[in-house]
């Protein structure tokens, strides 16, 4: 989904209502022990909309490190503690996103856990930063999203321009492409992908013949995918969501456009299998993180997961379970989870979690950053 160490949108009528409530307390928490102290953990991400898919599996990997923080009845400033998920829906727009953030501090959260997208996590990070609230992200790539200098912000994955990166190399070396169209959706992450996606594909060799746009809203491609036919790509990026590359291949295919197509982690998800159908299959896509199979507590996670909340990963759940994890391991060497008390303790992070190990470098991005590169093949995406 880029400030220190991008997706996407207010559009229905009960994502509006959701505005308008206050942080709630989420239903799988149990209450409080009598005599402990209550520690809020809060997470902000687009439970409603066309990226709610999104943003429970997110949520959801929140609310399993909590559940398991409370089995071990933990002890801070002296007192027993239970931590309680405070969630958000920030509905992937900016000015929700302010103030979900808002709400947030006002309701005294000790840690942030979010946001999903790029676009409602920089906005938003400034608010928190001005609390002195940690924040830590498990989907956030917009590399802008850790260069603000803010001294509470941390990703526990690679940013795009590493994504692109290794998009564009794999792509002219590997693909063998010279003619390239890009598409992105205007939005924070897609707008910073494609341009780091174009510019790297160049610099490998390529041509970007032909540079579109459209929005996270959109649903017909047909006039955009008409201009960019006439140029006769090799291979089309798009710099977007699953929600709109799900229509935009099947579309490519009406049109009879038989240039590969190639998005980046907004793509990577069961979802937009699909919704392409059978027009997906061979298409490309990166993960800003190592190959699930490759993490070495993917396994069991997924378990535990699939038992909990009856479905399976989407995408950002292991991370933002890591991202919790860490908040509370910082609480628990600080002695304390006030946040100005534990919040250095997040940059000594030496933690080994189910995504591998995590370790932030000093603007607060995860060190050793991999890329992993996917195929959809028979409605899997398979490593390359």
């Amino acid at each position: 989904m880029k400030t220190r160490h991008s997706l996407l949108l207010c559009t229905l009528v009960a994502g509006v209502a959701a505005c308008n409530k206050p942080a709630s307390q989420a239903p799988q928490q149990e209450q409080a022990a009598a005599g402990s102290a209550v520690v809020k953990i809060g997470t902000a991400n687009p439970l409603t909309g066309p990226f709610a898919h999104w943003g429970r599996d997110a949520d959801n990997g929140v609310k399993l490190a909590v559940q398991e923080a409370n089995a071990e009845k933990l002890t801070l400033d002296g007192k027993p503690v239970t931590f309680e998920v405070v969630s958000e829906d920030d509905q992937a727009d900016p000015k929700v996103a302010t103030q979900v953030a808002q709400r947030m501090v006002d309701a005294k959260v000790a840690g942030i856990v979010g946001h999903l997208t790029s676009g409602a996590a920089i906005p938003a990070s400034r608010i928190y930063a001005d609390a002195g609230i940690p924040m830590i992200s498990g989907s956030v790539t917009s590399p802008s999203f850790t260069q603000q200098g803010y001294h509470n912000t941390y990703r526990l994955i690679a940013n795009d321009l590493q994504q692109g990166q290794a998009l564009a190399k794999y792509a002219v070396d590997k693909l063998g492409a010279k003619r390239v169209a890009v598409i992105d959706d205007r939005t924070t992450y897609g707008q910073g992908l494609a341009d780091d996606f174009a510019k790297s594909a160049e610099q490998a060799g390529a041509k970007v013949v032909k540079r579109e746009f459209t929005t996270n809203t959109a649903t017909d491609f047909m006039a955009v995918l008409t201009s960019i036919k006439g140029e006769k790509p090799d291979l089309l990026f798009y710099g977007g969501m699953d929600a709109q590359a799900g229509p935009m291949v099947k579309q490519m295919a009406k049109l009879g456009l038989k240039a590969a197509f190639m998005g980046a982690d907004g793509v990577n998800t069961p979802e937009f299998a699909k919704l392409g159908g059978d027009n997906a299959e061979g298409s490309y896509a990166s993960s800003a993180g190592a190959p699930k199979e490759k993490l070495p507590g993917y396994g069991e996670f997924s378990q535990k997961y699939k038992q909990q909340f009856q479905a399976d990963i989407q995408a950002y759940a292991p991370y933002t379970y890591d991202a919790a994890k860490v908040l509370i391991a910082a609480m628990k060497r600080a002695g304390s989870a006030e946040p100005a008390k534990y919040l250095p303790e997040i940059a000594k992070t030496d933690y080994q979690g189910v995504t591998g190990p995590v370790k932030f470098d000093s603007k607060g991005d995860i060190q050793q950053a991999t890329v992993s590169l996917y195929q959809l093949k028979q409605g899997k995406w398979v490593g390359l």
